[in-house]
């Protein structure tokens, strides 16, 4: 199997505790890049939120955005978006305010904290975060968003939950960026942390969980490598492809 393309996740990845990238990760990107291998950052972060730090690694390929709501090319050009349709929207703000919880919800245009806009129609939505510490709480609204059978449900952490549009996630967003390239899914390298990563590390080639991923994403992995505070990226990097 030749790895053609690097899929890496940001948070918990890519990034260290610091939220900055290392030296030795920035290393190992130069030298599979010199190599010909795509590297695409596949994250759950908005184009917004994103921007700055893809541009410090100076890429020349695709960013898949928001657990892969949107794809954008090179140029900063947007390839693909998939939304949340606004009624679905209005449903979990409304269920994020019976159950008290934190929120978070990112439209093409901003990331909303703990508040949103008088009018939900003004913005097209592209995912809806809940924040929840209490375990219980945490799995009686996951019970509530499965039983609509019309979201995708991940997290990005133990005490999140992620929903995106029904069939968007990480793995679909890679897998279009391997059909604009001509390569397949067996040609992804793919590394996280998360469970909005376990789709991508279950149908990639290689799949690799980070030191630092939850359980359920080191079960599911090909290979584990250091944690995000020990360049682990870098070592995966190293095995698979230098």
């Amino acid at each position: 199997m030749e790895i053609k393309l690097i899929a890496l996740d940001m948070d918990g990845t890519l990034l260290n505790e610091k939220k900055e990238i290392s030296e030795g990760n920035r290393k190992a990107i130069r030298d599979a890049e010199a190599r010909g291998i795509h590297v695409v950052i596949s994250t759950g972060r908005s184009m917004a939120t994103l921007r700055d730090l893809a541009k410090s690694l100076s890429l020349s390929s695709y960013l898949v955005t928001v657990n892969g709501s949107e794809i954008w090319d090179e140029q900063g050009e947007l390839v693909d978006r998939n939304i949340v349709h606004n009624d679905l929207m209005t449903w979990m703000y409304d269920l994020s305010k019976t159950h008290k919880t934190g929120y978070w919800a990112t439209s093409t245009e901003r990331v909303f904290f703990n508040e949103m806009p008088e009018d939900l129609s003004t913005f097209q939505w592209l995912k809806f975060g809940f924040e929840i510490e209490d375990d219980k709480a945490r799995e009686t609204i996951l019970n509530e968003l499965r039983s609509r059978g019309e979201f995708e449900i991940t997290n990005s952490s133990p005490t999140n939950l992620e929903v995106n549009a029904i069939g968007i996630n990480k793995a679909k967003g890679i897998e279009k960026v391997c059909g604009l390239l001509g390569i397949t899914m067996e040609n992804v390298l793919a590394c996280g942390d998360s469970m909005n990563d376990l789709a991508m590390i279950k149908e990639a080639g290689v799949g690799v969980a980070m030191g630092n991923a939850q359980d359920i994403v080191k079960e599911a992995a090909d290979w584990v490598t250091l944690s995000n505070d020990e360049d682990g990226v870098a070592e995966a990097i190293k095995k698979y492809v230098l």
